[in-house]
């Protein structure tokens, strides 16, 4: 018997078993009306009802429907009212520049464009055929009611793209990641296996929503049927209050986050909300040694090492500490956690012997890049994913990640193209060479470094530099430093040698990710 696995699947069972049970509490602190008082079976009426909706403005299966937006009750419907009724969610940094938005708006061909409420500006400059403010109405509904909204019936099909999903890679524009709903699914189920996620957990969103869409955990806690507790702007006190508040156990962050968390721990007053319940899921890059560590004895919280890529939507591996490292202390188990993870069930690992470069093989794994059928075929050459990470895999099977194959600086938890920088500070007619590289940072994991060759008798300054990145991409991706060099490493035939430039700021070092 074959039954197509879609994303309806998540929230059918949500709404059938735990009907009555509150599916999420939106957040209370954002410029919309925070949708209230909303049960899984309400949630579900309110996913089809949006479907709907699209139904009367002509919206077609396979039709693109982008959404820019921070996290909110409305963003996590739209996974299923979108891509439950056979349409494609493109979920969109809300970081991003407009010029950026645009770009991922008209290569996705959405047709429909839902915008956060404190985003507004960038219709100035993005619409699309329908264009919407989340929350100014209820145009996830129009006058659609919700209790008797019968939307048109979609013919499952596990192979249909459900996301699109934009990454930077290593093209100064960003690409789409093409994920289907069979590749959510088999995330979705195998992350909560390995996680342990049930009705018991209360899930605080402290990943971005639009991130690898959430990493796929908005799937998994609505098919356990447990609750979803929305953050929309992220602060290490503030997840402390909602821990304490919801009883949280279970979030996933970047290393940033983690820090942010122990700082504000350090000033909280009273026992640390969550010791011994909340379990924290981290990726991006892993955080030293001594910071698993913290996590274990100052907030008494579980620490969890998951590695993957929104090609892979995204979990590949997962480092959770096993009953053999239960009598090692802290500091001991912290050196087995650092590592990349064993690969979850039905992922395959190995390391090219030529290049180091770590490949894999899963159900996971995309269907492709959206409209770019030649870098498709050279990451996914030979029946597996080039990874474009460096590596090595122990005996047992725990793979560690050593180096960055790709010119990809992951800083906070977001993947920035160091070619898009390099585009932008080539624009400023003072450059004549630039090379932008990742080096170590504690609080970020990496920050940005321009290596500046200017023009002879210029007079531009790092903070010069710094203000043009700022103005013209998302000011996350802007260097956080600036140094002026009179030449640039460059092989015979000039091509840069970005190792031999990072090499100085990594010396000392096993891996050079940090």
């Amino acid at each position: 018997m074959f039954v197509p696995m879609t994303v309806n699947d998540f929230i059918d069972r949500a709404a059938m078993v735990y009907g009555e049970r509150t599916a999420f509490v939106d957040e209370p602190d954002q410029p919309a009306t925070p949708l209230e008082d909303v049960t899984y079976a309400r949630m579900r009426q309110l996913a089809r009802a949006q479907a709907a909706h699209l139904d009367s403005l002509g919206i077609e299966v396979g039709d693109r429907v982008a959404v820019v937006s921070h996290n909110s009750a409305r963003l996590l419907t739209s996974f299923f009212g979108v891509a439950g009724s056979g349409r494609v969610l493109v979920p969109i940094n809300f970081r991003l520049a407009p010029e950026e938005v645009k770009f991922i708006v008209e290569h996705s061909g959405a047709r429909v464009l839902y915008v956060d409420p404190e985003l507004t500006s960038i219709i100035n400059e993005v619409r699309a055929e329908h264009t919407f403010v989340l929350g100014e109405d209820e145009h996830l509904f129009g006058d659609i009611d919700p209790a008797t909204a019968e939307p048109r019936p979609w013919e499952p099909d596990e192979s249909a793209i459900a996301t699109i999903n934009y990454t930077s890679g290593t093209t100064a524009r960003p690409k789409g990641v093409r994920i289907t709903h069979r590749n959510i699914w088999t995330n979705a189920v195998t992350f909560g296996l390995h996680a342990g996620f049930s009705d018991r957990d209360v899930y605080l969103h402290t990943l971005p929503m639009f991130h690898a869409n959430g990493w796929g955990i908005p799937f998994t806690t609505t098919g356990v049927g447990a609750q979803h507790i929305v953050i929309r702007k992220i602060d290490g006190a503030e997840i402390l209050r909602r821990v304490e508040r919801h009883g949280i156990t279970v979030m996933c962050a970047a290393p940033a986050v983690v820090n942010a968390v122990l700082d504000a721990a350090r000033d909280w007053e009273g026992e640390i909300p969550g010791r011994g319940r909340v379990r924290i899921i981290v990726a991006g890059a892993p955080p030293p040694t001594a910071t698993i560590a913290q996590v274990e004895t100052e907030l008494g919280w579980e620490f969890v090492q998951i590695y993957g890529l929104t090609e892979t939507s995204p979990l590949l591996t997962i480092n959770r500490s096993r009953s053999e490292w239960d009598d090692l202390d802290a500091e001991e188990r912290a050196t087995k956690l650092v590592r990349a993870g064993a690969p979850a069930i039905g992922c395959q690992t190995k390391i090219d012997p030529e290049s180091g470069e770590l490949l894999v093989r899963s159900n996971v794994v995309m269907e492709g890049y959206h409209d770019l059928p030649e870098e498709t075929a050279r990451t996914l050459a030979g029946g597996w994913f080039h990874t474009g990470d460096g590596g090595s895999i122990s005996d047992d099977g725990y793979v560690t990640i050593s180096d960055r194959k790709k010119d990809v600086i992951i800083t906070g938890g977001e993947n920035v193209s160091s070619i898009e920088v390099e585009d932008v500070l080539f624009s400023h007619p003072d450059v004549t060479e630039v090379a932008v590289i990742g080096v170590p940072d504690e609080k970020w994991g990496e920050t940005i470094k321009a290596l500046v060759v200017l023009s002879e008798g210029a007079a531009t300054t790092e903070a010069d530099l710094i203000d043009w990145c700022k103005e013209r991409v998302a000011r996350y991706k802007a260097p956080t430093s600036v140094e002026f060099r009179d030449e640039l490493a460059r092989t015979a035939t000039g091509k840069l040698q970005k190792f031999k430039l990072r090499s100085p700021y990594w010396e000392g070092r096993e891996r050079q990710v940090n």
